[in-house]
């Protein structure tokens, strides 16, 4: 069952809190992940490993690149739970 944009956004926040120490509440879907939360891509890359398991979706590689702010990765994930 797919789940509502809070709550994904409430598991990616969670899982970049983890990666990075960032508080939960600047986990916003307008926020770029590396212009705004600062997060370099072998950080990103560990967010994505996490989100893959988090949400039992897939995330190729040459999507990542797309994935520029907290609000698309929300648009993928919620995308690919069909």
């Amino acid at each position: 069952m797919a789940q509502s944009d809070a709550e994904i956004l409430s598991g990616l926040a969670d899982i970049i809190n983890e990666e990075t120490g960032l508080e939960q509440d600047l986990v916003q879907p307008d926020k770029s992940f590396t212009e705004d939360l600062d997060i370099d891509s072998l950080s990103m890359m560990t967010v994505v490993v996490n989100a893959e398991e988090k949400f039992d979706v897939r995330i190729p590689d040459d999507e990542v690149k797309n994935l520029t702010t907290v609000g698309d990765a929300v648009t993928y994930i919620k995308n690919a739970q069909g």
